[in-house]
């Protein structure tokens, strides 16, 4: 995010045409109904989600079908350290996200494009440290998360193929959080859209077709991640727009990196904590063998479309927040809030129930073996009654970050999603040594953390996380 027009005379230029191009290629969320916008940005999201889950689901049913479970529990066995890899840099960024948002929300020109420069840095470095520890350290993480002997080289194989071409997601994800700061959230979806649709078909060319070991989909996936970001980058240097991108000048602006350093770095650790908790919970499943392994990681991937209303209001509320509160509209924040926590809540339990419903269908989606479709069920059953509670969750979290206070949602979650979860697992295996326990610690710590997000929602004054706290006066 640093500034391609450097020169004060092409600021002051771009500043006499920012609302035209506002307008025309940005969507300013401080005018109009609170409601409405919000739902027109959560849209995109949406569907921009169902087609990125897709990348994930093409990949397992494809290889589970095909390949058959011992391959599916390869490709299950390195998600959560996938995850807990790539986290970390995703959720630094999106302090990007939030310096962007509440720049272009005050109308600062110069700071909206010299924060988009030095996030798209951050991404470029970012994925080459992950492309080096990944390729590299992989078998030796994989042998520590317990993964089966039987299915140890085709997970070897998937993890370094994926991380090959981690740049491209890491690179993705950085211009899509660019544009939905600045309030485009229809781009990143057309966008994906074509990569999913490459990925899908790729999939079925180089496992179905050519019969490719299961590193084909990650190489797949690879690739349908590259088409998506090298569109994502020719949009974003168009020239005449308040964001135009410079690749010259794609560099670290040493303010700006402190300031999304300030309001990412509590939601990369936030992730990372939370995604290696994730990990011990998959080393812990990967210890009752490859059934129980591909049914986690079926279970994973439903899971993540039963999630999309909760990211797609928690983008749009971080954004619309962040924008607001730079705009200094503080009644649209709280009701823009208010909204979007109710939304996610009430979506995403109508999903849950769904899911419960048609558990064992969907898991046989996956693989039909009937030792998998039981412990995906089971697990099922267990989680998908309490999605309201995650979705309460993810979205104050989400006006946290908007607001600027992203140091709260970090402290919870590496409290309650990553000490106590971990904690739990830890003395109910002691205890009793049955997988259900193990699924019992995601509503349990999403039940947790809900109180104590409600707790600071209801009474703390987050709506001035921005602002210095004022001086007191002292009166003679």
């Amino acid at each position: 995010m640093r500034g391609v027009y450097n020169d004060p005379a092409m600021n002051i230029h771009m500043g006499h045409h920012f609302h035209s191009h506002r307008v025309a290629v940005t969507k300013n969320l401080t005018e109009g109904n609170p409601y409405k916008l919000i739902v027109q940005f959560a849209l995109p999201v949406f569907f921009s989600q169902v087609f990125q889950q897709l990348y994930n689901a093409a990949d397992s049913v494809i290889v589970g079908q095909y390949l058959g479970t011992d391959a599916l529990a390869a490709v299950s066995s390195s998600g959560s350290l996938i995850f807990l890899m790539v986290s970390f840099f995703n959720g630094t960024a999106l302090g990007a996200g939030v310096v962007i948002s509440h720049c272009f929300g005050a109308g600062d020109n110069d700071g909206v494009s010299r924060a988009i420069h030095t996030d798209l840095a951050f991404g470029i470095v970012s994925g080459l440290i992950l492309t080096a520890t990944g390729v590299t350290f992989t078998p030796t993480l994989l042998v520590w998360m317990d993964t089966d002997p039987e299915v140890l080289p085709e997970a070897i194989e998937y993890f370094r193929y994926y991380f090959f071409g981690v740049i491209a997601v890491v690179l993705y994800n950085i211009c899509t959080g660019i544009m939905n700061a600045l309030g485009d959230s229809r781009r990143p979806l057309i966008y994906l859209i074509l990569s999913s649709m490459t990925n899908v078909v790729l999939d079925l060319l180089f496992v179905g077709g050519f019969h490719w070991g299961v590193w084909s989909a990650a190489f797949a996936t690879t690739i349908s991640q590259a088409l998506s970001c090298v569109l994502c980058l020719i949009h974003l240097s168009k020239k005449g727009q308040i964001y135009s991108v410079s690749f010259r000048n794609i560099r670290f602006h040493g303010d700006m990196l402190r300031r999304i350093l300030r309001y990412g770095l509590p939601s990369g650790i936030q992730n990372s904590v939370i995604g290696l908790a994730n990990v011990i919970v998959q080393t812990q499943i990967n210890s009752f063998a490859r059934f129980a392994t591909a049914a986690f990681g079926s279970h994973s991937k439903i899971e993540g479309f039963a999630f999309i209303p909760i990211t797609s209001f928690s983008m749009a509320l971080t954004t619309f927040i962040g924008q607001n509160l730079g705009a200094r509209k503080y009644d649209r924040a709280k009701k823009a809030a208010r909204f979007g926590i109710i939304s996610a809540v009430l979506i995403a339990e109508i999903i849950g129930v769904c899911y419960y419903l048609a558990a064992p269908h969907l898991i046989a989606i996956f693989d039909d073996n009937p030792q998998v479709i039981a412990y995906g069920v089971q697990q099922a059953r267990v989680a998908s009654l309490f999605y309201c509670l995650l979705a309460f969750s993810h979205s104050v979290a989400a006006v946290c970050r908007g607001a600027g206070k992203a140091f709260v949602p970090m402290t919870i979650m590496l409290s309650v999603w990553c000490v106590l979860r971990i904690a739990y697992i830890a003395i109910v295996m002691r205890l009793y040594g049955d997988i259900v326990h193990i699924y019992w610690a995601y509503p349990i710590t999403w039940a947790i953390s809900s109180v104590i997000y409600l707790i600071y929602f209801l009474f703390s004054d987050w709506i001035h996380g921005f602002e210095a706290k004022p001086r007191k006066i002292l009166k003679n």
